[in-house]
């Protein structure tokens, strides 16, 4: 119903208020967003958290000396639902070599599900997101939120 999607707008603020001010402060991210493919497998790679979508929570998790900040967060139904999590990443040989392993691992699971991955760069405080094994570098955030706003109407 209505409040499902109000729900997603709020979550989705969050997430993209969390990425501006990381990529300000050039701290490093992997943010993973499922869709529908479940995530379990790499959920159970890191910490389970199972918290409200919270931009501040998600910024103190990517703090450099936060004992999680090098995995993938992972968020699904509504939820941050890990961190930590470790993300296989891309075999494409294709990637350029200045993309480093949270980009490779950002396309790796775009690759074989149909989630939704957010890079900040920590070289270039540069935020990108990967779908459905394409890379789409360094967007504004206005641009993320467009994004994410039209991929996750159907449900977060």
């Amino acid at each position: 119903g209505n409040q499902e999607s109000e729900k997603t707008d709020y979550n989705i603020v969050q997430i993209v208020l969390a990425c501006r001010s990381l990529s300000k402060r050039q701290m490093g991210a992997l943010i993973v967003i499922g869709r529908n493919n479940h995530l379990d497998i790499h959920i159970n790679t890191g910490e389970k958290l199972d918290a409200s979508i919270n931009s501040r929570l998600i910024e103190s998790i990517f703090f450099k000396n936060s004992p999680l900040h090098d995995g993938a967060m992972i968020i699904a139904n509504n939820r941050i639902q890990a961190a930590g999590c470790i993300i296989p990443v891309s075999r494409n040989q294709e990637i350029p070599r200045r993309l480093g392993l949270r980009h490779r691992a950002a396309l790796g699971i775009t690759e074989h599900s149909d989630a939704i991955a957010v890079i900040v760069s920590e070289e270039t405080g540069r935020i990108s997101y990967a779908f459905g094994g394409e890379l789409m570098v360094n967007v504004k955030p206005e641009e993320l939120e467009a994004f994410l706003s039209q991929k996750m109407s159907v449900s977060l």
